[in-house]
C-alpha cells in the first residue's frame, strides 16, 4: 500500500471510529488473529462521564494511531478545554499561576531521574541532584534545620523532593517513624558475600549483593507495648493518612482502644465507643486544628501503657486551612513522656549482647505542611516586621521535638504537576533497605526512579522569588481571603439567606454551602459533607492561590447571586430563564467529590 492510500484508509477508519464502534474494535476484527488484543465489550464513551466541551470519541486510540489532522484537532479542544477551567479555577489549593514553559521546555526532551539518595550523585548521570541539594537547603534554612547535610553530623538534615505530592512525604513520615519507634535497625548482611562465593564455585557467578537486614528489637516482659507505635491524628486530618495507616498497618489509637480496652475510652463519645481520630477544636464548626487537650488525654492513655507514640499534625488542614499548633502540642506531651519513660529510651536488638543498644524518643512528630510550610515562615517574616497582626504557630525544626516535615510544591508554588518536599534529622533515618550497586547511590527514598524535572520547577520558582516577592505574595493571599470572606457574607445578607460562610483565620481558604453542580464544575469546587449541631450540611470551599484575583472572586459572587445558585433559592426570574436553567441543572453531575472531611492533596 502507498503511503497516500495508507493515509487516506486511516482517514477513513477514523472518520468510522467517530459514528460506530471503537477504532480499537474495528482494528481487533481487522486482525482476523494476528494481534493478541481484546475487544472492547462495550463502547467506552457511552459508560465514561460526559465532560462539557470534550468529545471523548476524539481522544479514542487505535493501533493505526491518529492522523496528524485528528491529533492536531484533539489536542486543540484539550488546550481550550483547560483553558477555560484553568480560568475560573479556584475551588483547590492548587497555584495555576505558572510560568516555566519559556525557560524550561528544552528539559521535556530529557529523561530527568534522580534514583536514590539525593546527596549521592549515583551511576544515572542525567540527573539533577545538584540543583535538588540547593533547593533542599533552601528550605532546610527556611524551616530551622541543621545545614547542609552531612552524613557525619546526625543533627544536620536530611530529605529530598517527592515525585508524589505531600501524601509522599506523609508516607515517608509514618514509614520512618513506624519503625524508629518499632525499634528497627539496619544491619549490614553479614553472609552476603559469602553466599556470592559459594554461588561462584557451583557455577553460578553472582554480584556481592549489598543488601542490608532489619533486626528487631525484642519487646520483654515488663512491657510487651514497647515496640508497638500507636498513631494519632485529628479528624480535620487529610484523607492519605486513614489510607497510610492501613498501607502500613499501623495501629491508631482507635483501633487498639476498640480492641484492647472498648469500655476504657477516657473521652468516649456519646455512645461510649472510641472517637475514629482526636477531636478537632469545637468539632466540626470551629477553626479545625486539633483538641490539644483531647490529644494529651488520649495519648496519656496509651503512654501510661508503655506504647511508643506517632501524632501526625496539619499544618494548614485541607478543608479549613488551620494549623494545628505544634509548639503548644509538644509542651503538652513531653512531660507525659517524661513520666512514662518515652525520653531518650534505651533499646537493645541483641539478646546475646547488651552492650549493643541504640538511644531513641518513644515518640515521633511528623508535621503535614503540605500548603502552611511553603508560605507560613513568609507570614511570620511579615509579622515581624510588624506587616500583620498575627502569624502562624512555630512548626519547624526550632522545636526540638519535631522529627519530619513534608510539603507540596504544587500548591503555594505552582507546579505542572504534583511534586513536594520531605525532610528530617539525619539521626532519624532509617532507610535505605538496601544498598544497590547497580544505582551507584543508597535507594533512600520512597520511590526508586525519581522525577529530576520537579527540583528544577523549584528551583527556577526559587530563583525567580526572593523572600521579600514571597512575603509581598502572602501578605497579597491573606488579604484577598478576608476579601473573599465579606463578599460571601455581603451576599448572605442580600439574599437573607443563612449560607454558613465560615474562615479560620490566617488561612487561604474561605468555606460556604454547596451551590449546583454547574457551579461547582466551572469553578471546580471541592465539597464535603458535615454535621454541624445534628445538622447535615453540604459544604465548599475556596482558595486565594497566587493565580487567584478580585475579579474571579466577583465572578463567583455573580453566579452565586442567580438563580438557583442554591437548590432551595428562587429568586424570582422569569419562567424562560427558569426553564433554561433547570435543563442545564438536569446534566450528569460532574463534581469530583472527595472522601468525607478528608479534602485533597
Amino acid at each position: 500500500m502507498s503511503a497516500t492510500n495508507e493515509h487516506q484508509d486511516r482517514n477513513s477508519e477514523n472518520s468510522e471510529n467517530n459514528t460506530g464502534e471503537s477504532s480499537l474494535a474495528q482494528a481487533s476484527d481487522r486482525a482476523n488473529g494476528e494481534l493478541t488484543v481484546s475487544r472492547s465489550v462495550q463502547e467506552p464513551c457511552q459508560i465514561y462521564p460526559e465532560v462539557p466541551g470534550i468529545d471523548c470519541n476524539s481522544f479514542q486510540l487505535s493501533p493505526d494511531g491518529l492522523t496528524p489532522e485528528q491529533r492536531h484537532a484533539a489536542l486543540n479542544q484539550l488546550y481550550k478545554y483547560e483553558s477555560r477551567q484553568q480560568e475560573f479555577f479556584i475551588g483547590y489549593q492548587t497555584n495555576q499561576k505558572l510560568d516555566f514553559a519559556e525557560d524550561l521546555q528544552q528539559y521535556l526532551n530529557f529523561h530527568l531521574n534522580n534514583v536514590g539518595d539525593p546527596f549521592t550523585s549515583g551511576n544515572l548521570t542525567v540527573n539533577t541532584k545538584f540543583i535538588e541539594r540547593a533547593v533542599l537547603d533552601y528550605y532546610a534554612s527556611l524551616w530551622n534545620a541543621r545545614w547542609p547535610h552531612d552524613p557525619q553530623d546526625k543533627e544536620s538534615y536530611w530529605g529530598y523532593v517527592l515525585t508524589m505530592g505531600s501524601t509522599e512525604g506523609n508516607l515517608c513520615g509514618m514509614w520512618n517513624g513506624r519503625d524508629y519507634l518499632a525499634g528497627k535497625f539496619l544491619l549490614d548482611d553479614p553472609d552476603a558475600e559469602a553466599e556470592a562465593k559459594k554461588a561462584s564455585e557451583d557455577g553460578r557467578p553472582r554480584s556481592i549483593p549489598r543488601r542490608l537486614i532489619y533486626q528487631q528489637a525484642r519487646a520483654t516482659g515488663e512491657n510487651p507495648n514497647a515496640y508497638t507505635p500507636v498513631a494519632f491524628f485529628s479528624e480535620d486530618t487529610h484523607y492519605s493518612l486513614t489510607k497510610i495507616m492501613r498501607t502500613l498497618e499501623i495501629k491508631t489509637f482507635y483501633e487498639l482502644g476498640t480492641e484492647l480496652y472498648p469500655n476504657d475510652c477516657p473521652i468516649p463519645e456519646p455512645d461510649g465507643t472510641w472517637p475514629k481520630e482526636v477531636p478537632s477544636e469545637d468539632r466540626n464548626d470551629g477553626p479545625g486544628s486539633i483538641d490539644i487537650k483531647a490529644l494529651a488525654v488520649l495519648v496519656e492513655f496509651f503512654a501510661s501503657r508503655g506504647y511508643p507514640i506517632l501524632v501526625c499534625f496539619n499544618y494548614g488542614t485541607t478543608f479549613k486551612g488551620a494549623y494545628d499548633d505544634v509548639e503548644e502540642a509538644g509542651q503538652a506531651l513531653m512531660p507525659i513522656f517524661e513520666t512514662y519513660g518515652l525520653c531518650q529510651r534505651e533499646v537493645y536488638y541483641d539478646p546475646a549482647d547488651p552492650s549493643k543498644y541504640d538511644i531513641r524518643d518513644g515518640f515521633w512528630f511528623h508535621v503535614d505542611g503540605a500548603l502552611g510550610a511553603a508560605y507560613m515562615p513568609f507570614v511570620e517574616m511579615a509579622y515581624n516586621r510588624r506587616q500583620i497582626e498575627q502569624r502562624g504557630p512555630n512548626f519547624d525544626f526550632r522545636l526540638p521535638f519535631v522529627h519530619s516535615i513534608s510539603m507540596s510544591g504544587h500548591k503555594w508554588i505552582g507546579a505542572p504537576w504534583p511534586c513536594g518536599i520531605y525532610m528530617t534529622k539525619t539521626k532519624f533515618q532509617l532507610r535505605p533497605p538496601d544498598d544497590p550497586e547497580y544505582l551507584g547511590s543508597p535507594d533512600t527514598t520512597f520511590a526508586g526512579s525519581r522525577n529530576g524535572f520537579s527540583a528544577i520547577i523549584f528551583w527556577d520558582y526559587l530563583a525567580k522569588n526572593s523572600y521579600e516577592a514571597q512575603i509581598k505574595k502572602a501578605l497579597r493571599t491573606e488579604e484577598l481571603a478576608r476579601y473573599a470572606y465579606q463578599q460571601l457574607v455581603n451576599l448572605e445578607q442580600r439574599l437573607g439567606k443563612d449560607l454558613w460562610v465560615e474562615y479560620t483565620p490566617l488561612s487561604l481558604t474561605v468555606r460556604f454551602k454547596q451551590p449546583n453542580d454547574e457551579i461547582v464544575f466551572k469553578y471546580s469546587l471541592s465539597c464535603e459533607e458535615l454535621y454541624v449541631s445534628g445538622e447535615k450540611r453540604k459544604y465548599c470551599h475556596i482558595y486565594m492561590m497566587a493565580h487567584v484575583t478580585r475579579e474571579l472572586i466577583h465572578k463567583l459572587i455573580e453566579d452565586l447571586d442567580k438563580y438557583n445558585a442554591f437548590p432551595e433559592h428562587n429568586l424570582g426570574i422569569s419562567e424562560p430563564q427558569a426553564e433554561i436553567f433547570a435543563a442545564n441543572n438536569a446534566m450528569k453531575k460532574l463534581s469530583h467529590v472527595p472522601h468525607t472531611g478528608r479534602g485533597f492533596k
